[in-house]
């Protein structure tokens, strides 16, 4: 009897755990997306460390607090920063990207921790993000040509957001955290 609770306390205290990461990396999503430059081309579009913190978020903790925490964030930020007409488009780009930059950080049995594996889920998740981003727009804008406008945007966001997640991502492997967990 002992024993069986133990275990469902565990897993309540995992769950919450869990909950409690998801919901600091989306707030750290969030804040890193206020530091931004609005671009001067496109439909709008931001150069934000939101990226950054999305890739590493996936990396460190993988695909699903990676995807409900790129969506959350950066969903939020685009509702409360009076972006909201952006946020579905948003939401289901950062939720992917999240994904798969997690799925294959994580896979083969590796947790983040071999970085030719979180490169490429980086650069695999961009075009992705550019797809979703770019269908929204066409939608927003009754037009195909007019989001081409965009994409040289957001391929930086994505090229400095991963310029800066992987360094940062190295240096917290290193850390008792990271090294006793994975």
């Amino acid at each position: 009897m002992q024993n069986i609770q133990n275990q469902v306390y565990t897993k309540q205290r995992t769950k919450t755990f869990d909950l409690v990461i998801t919901a600091i990396l989306a707030a750290l999503i969030f804040t890193a997306t206020l530091i931004n430059i609005k671009l001067p081309f496109g439909q709008g579009g931001l150069i934000h460390l939101g990226t950054s913190m999305l890739f590493m978020a996936a990396i460190l903790f993988g695909p699903k607090k990676g995807a409900l925490a790129g969506a959350i964030g950066m969903g939020l930020f685009d509702i409360l920063g009076g972006w909201a007409i952006w946020a579905p488009t948003t939401i289901i780009s950062r939720a992917l990207q999240g994904l798969i930059v997690g799925k294959i950080a994580w896979s083969s049995g590796h947790r983040g921790d071999n970085m030719g594996l979180n490169i490429l889920g980086a650069v695999v998740s961009m075009p992705v993000m550019i797809a979703v981003y770019y269908i929204g727009q066409a939608i927003m804008f009754k037009s195909w040509i007019a989001p081409m406008a965009s994409i040289p945007g957001d391929i930086i966001q994505n090229v400095v957001g991963l310029l800066i997640a992987i360094p940062v991502c190295i240096a917290l492997k290193k850390t008792p955290y990271f090294k006793k967990k994975f």
